[in-house]
């Protein structure tokens, strides 16, 4: 005789996981194609500046949807690549010069970390939502443990913290992407120059931009992980969700 299926009166059933992102995946469509099909598919031998820009613009479109059917949650890097792309693809169609590239990179950044430091004014900051999920972290656990230890005040405190740490990661990416366009776009807009400059930039902006950003994102991390331990008096392990152990 079989079990039956059916839900037994007065017994909850287990929530399901949450669906996580493929973080690599998100970067191949949201960073790394959209940037090869503008710097090497806008070329008027081949798909040209309008029609490349339209297809960089399919890639993180067309991601940004996927996930958002498939974990009902709005895809932060597809919206901020989506931005990125369109405003890229606009200045080369109106062939301004490389100083508006510059402005837009810096606009772009500074405007990410000017809404992180305004979300420490919302009941979520933006840290919180980031690094403290319920996809990674046992929140019951650290929650509960918070309270007993009465400590919820000095962890208000490290999340305004690492706030302004990822704040400053973005402020920096800005002044470091001004700097890396002034730097190489000097070639008049519009010209097969221009966008090998422009493509070269694309790459670059990985050592020079991403990697110091992803550095005080990892700052941030850490000073997150190291304050929850001594507010909590947990583990790492303890705060962290660990995977159940395969049968």
């Amino acid at each position: 005789m079989t079990p039956s299926s059916e839900p037994v009166p007065g017994v909850t059933a287990p929530p399901l996981p949450a669906k996580t992102e493929n973080l690599l995946v998100s970067l191949v469509c949201n960073i790394v194609v959209p940037a090869v099909v503008l710097g090497n598919l806008s070329g008027p031998h081949r798909l040209g500046p309008a029609w490349a820009l339209v297809a960089a613009l399919g890639f993180p479109l067309a991601y940004g949807i996927h996930d958002f059917v498939r974990r009902r949650k709005a895809n932060f890097i597809s919206i901020v690549s989506f931005a990125g792309v369109l405003l890229t693809g606009g200045l080369g169609l109106l062939k301004l010069a490389g100083f508006w590239f510059a402005v837009k990179d810096a606009a772009v950044s500074s405007l990410i970390g000017g809404a992180v430091l305004l979300s420490l004014r919302s009941r979520e900051p933006l840290v919180k939502a980031i690094f403290c999920n319920d996809t990674v972290m046992d929140l019951p656990r650290v929650g509960a443990a918070l309270r007993e230890r009465g400590t919820e005040g000095g962890f208000a405190g490290l999340l305004r913290q690492c706030t302004l740490i990822v704040a400053a990661a973005f402020f920096v990416s800005a002044a470091l992407g001004y700097g890396l366009a002034r730097h190489l776009l000097r070639s008049p807009a519009g010209t097969p120059e221009f966008n090998a400059e422009l493509a070269q930039m694309h790459w670059l902006s990985w050592p020079i931009i991403v990697v110091p950003c992803m550095a005080l994102m990892m700052v941030a991390l850490w000073r997150l992980i190291v304050g929850l331990k001594a507010l909590t008096g947990l583990t790492t392990d303890e705060i962290f969700k660990s995977e159940p152990a395969k049968k």
